[in-house]
């Protein structure tokens, strides 16, 4: 641990540099580092894609050790589509590689002056290089990465983007590489455009090749080792993997059911079809078409993943998600599951935000521009529109707000000019006070609370201890999935380190995270005025009567920036997913 590096790119003059990993940083990985370094080193004034902006990539601080389910790779950077900070979560390899290799961080900043040549990062034991990627210009996500591994070892894994982030479109997504044998590009850091960030740089692929190095050691590996082994047990046996061992999709029908599947451009929170879009549909078909539950990255214990196959039992997608059967399904009333599948895969070989996207074409149909529940339309404007860059592609692969306001559309409905992802604010107020106060935006991933019952003052306190409990989870390289609580991080964190992790400094960290995300975000020009939601997400109601509407205010709202007292309760409490 104490001869971790930073890596750090400088795209203007094609120069590297190692420098060595601050030791006062030692508790800072994945989004908390990513914050950190952006607060740091980036102007919150500067043009998103242009060469004063930062981009990051993070593991969080178990990558690479043994603990179960780490290895999350955060990617950061000021985002194209909020104006704000930016931290995307992923799984695959890459971050376990990163860490294995003794890299905390890749910092790229710069531009080249010729935008349209294209670079390869190679990071291995061997060192650490550009390249010159000229032949994988335009290339999709899948075929570059199988070009690209048919020159390098089977060890190697990838982080790569698709059409949309060389083009630059504020939807655009960071692909990263699993576990599996074929290693294919389905795991994507996608909320915020970061793809774009990292197209900005003209930096078309990372390659990461650990090789043969084994696991980070933890300071006390034996103690490690046992917590380790008591913690794996515990979530497979103790009812924590329950709700996750047949993937997100499951969760379909209990969303229908609170109101939150959006259907037809959250005109209202519940799909009559629902039932043709249930992950149960997927499931079985794996018994004829093969495909199964897997693990996205080395060392899963959760295995959520799906691995979906087509009629003719050949891969693909993987994973198809509940966030992606809600946007790109029931929110455009494309009411079946093989669909969405198509249009899932579409994405990922572009490198596209299915969330964004999804809520990008629901608004098209709404205004009219396309029929409610056309699939093939949906389709022919991934492959025909965004891919080829044809000036409607390029306003709905701008995301959400560039298509409603292309078309004066009444209903984009949006935090922070980043589209909603499926858990609806009007029924969960506490997770619309984090789409609404969370320096990312609407992302259901900053602090979930899946909670009709509370509003008010309560549910401001709730996103808040969620949204701690969340930036601690991101750090740490753990996923959400895991549902380890904050003791259990501290726990792991203090065996690793060598040193007593106290409750108090777990939380703080999480807190600090927050804090510098929302001072990048003043220093960027936000107000108290940014921290609300869509008009139509307060006038227009779901639900029974259409009763339901976001009512929390603007004053209630600020006091989820004023750090509230954590009961003991929350730091056994498992986070929501």
């Amino acid at each position: 641990m104490n001869d971790d590096k930073i890596i750090r790119v400088n795209m203007t003059d094609m120069t590297i540099s190692i420098d060595d990993y601050p030791s006062e940083w030692k508790l800072l990985g994945g989004r908390a580092l990513s914050a950190r370094i952006l607060l740091n080193e980036c102007d919150p004034s500067c043009d998103p894609l242009g060469p004063d902006n930062v981009f990051v990539l993070a593991p969080g601080i178990l990558s690479g050790t043994s603990a179960p389910t780490s290895g999350r790779l955060s990617v950061g950077c000021k985002s194209p589509l909020t104006g704000g900070i930016k931290e995307a979560n992923v799984g695959g390899n890459p971050g376990q590689d990163m860490m294995k290799l003794g890299y905390r961080a890749i910092v790229v900043f710069g531009q080249p002056a010729d935008r349209d040549k294209r670079w390869g990062l190679e990071v291995t034991a061997e060192g650490v290089k550009l390249v010159a990627a000229d032949d994988y210009a335009g290339m999709w996500n899948y075929a570059c990465c199988e070009k690209l591994f048919s020159n390098y070892p089977k060890t190697a894994s990838a982080i790569s983007i698709g059409p949309a982030g060389e083009m630059m479109l504020k939807s655009a997504s960071v692909a990263c590489t699993d576990k599996d044998r074929a290693r294919r590009p389905a795991r994507h850091a996608a909320r915020g455009g970061v793809g774009a960030v990292m197209g900005s740089k003209c930096l078309k692929w990372v390659l990461v090749d650990a090789a043969r190095i084994p696991a980070r050691k933890a300071a006390d590996a034996k103690a490690f080792v046992a917590f380790n082994k008591s913690f794996s047990k515990d979530y497979l046996t103790g009812g924590r993997h329950d709700g996750f061992k047949y993937g997100t999709s499951a969760c379909v029908p209990f969303a229908n059911m609170l109101n939150t599947f959006p259907y037809k451009n959250r005109t209202e929170g519940q799909n009559p079809e629902f039932e043709q879009l249930d992950g149960a549909r997927i499931n079985e078909s794996f018994a004829t078409r093969g495909g199964k539950m897997h693990a996205c990255r080395s060392g899963c214990i959760v295995k959520c993943s799906n691995i979906v196959h087509d009629k003719d039992g050949n891969y693909l997608t993987s994973a198809l998600e509940f966030e992606t059967l809600t946007l790109l399904g029931s929110c455009c009333a494309i009411n079946n599951w093989e669909d969405v599948a198509d249009l899932d895969r579409l994405c990922d070989e572009l490198g596209l935000d299915t969330i964004e996207i999804g809520a990008a074409i629901a608004i098209l149909m709404d205004s009219g521009g396309m029929e409610w529940g056309d699939a093939e339309a949906a389709r022919n404007l991934l492959k025909n529109d965004i891919a080829k860059g044809t000036d409607l592609g390029i306003t709905v692969g701008n995301g959400a707000v560039s298509i409603g306001t292309s078309r004066n559309h009444h209903r984009i409905p949006v935090a922070k000019g980043q589209a909603l992802p499926a858990w609806d604010p009007r029924p969960l107020k506490a997770a619309g006070v984090t789409y609404a106060s969370s320096a990312m935006g609407a992302d259901h991933t900053a602090g979930l609370v899946i909670n009709t019952d509370i509003g008010g003052e309560e549910a401001v306190i709730a996103s808040q201890h969620s949204q701690i409990i969340n930036a601690v989870i991101d750090s740490s390289g753990f996923c959400l999935f895991l549902c380890a609580t904050l003791d259990e991080v501290r726990n792991f964190y203090s065996l690793y380190l060598g040193e007593e992790i106290s409750r108090e400094q777990i939380a703080d960290l999480g807190w600090q995270c927050m804090q510098e995300e929302w001072e990048f975000n003043d220093r960027a020009g936000f107000t108290p005025e940014d921290d609300d939601m869509a008009a139509c997400l307060r006038e227009e109601g779901i639900g029974p009567d259409h009763s339901l509407k976001f009512d929390i205010p603007l004053d209630l709202i600020a006091k989820a920036k004023i750090r509230q007292p954590m009961p003991d309760e929350i730091y056994s409490q498992i986070p929501e997913g």
